[in-house]
């Protein structure tokens, strides 16, 4: 017979906001933006900028701090490359 299963749905939450979680996202964050190996046009690196924070979890933005980042990401997939050389799984949305 099936047993019921109950989530403890604060002790998750509490996890998720947890500084040793919030550690092993922002290495893997830390991860991504050093696999960023593209330059801009002057031959500078691409500059990358990591930030964590916590909203109901720990997270964190990898972004590409340049005007030519977006169009770097959508044709060259910058970003998408370099996590999945940080061994993240990269899907598309949909």
């Amino acid at each position: 017979m099936a047993q019921k299963l109950r989530l403890d749905s604060a002790g998750i939450a509490e996890v998720l906001r947890s500084a040793k979680v919030a550690g092993l996202v922002e290495d893997a964050a830390a991860s991504v933006g050093a696999n960023v190996s593209e330059t801009v046009r002057s031959g500078e690196p691409l500059p990358v900028r990591v930030a964590g924070y916590t909203s109901d979890r720990a997270a964190a933005s990898v972004t590409l701090a340049h005007p030519a980042g977006l169009g770097m990401e959508a044709k060259r997939g910058t970003l998408s490359r370099a996590a999945s050389a940080a061994g993240l799984e990269v899907r598309s949305r949909g």
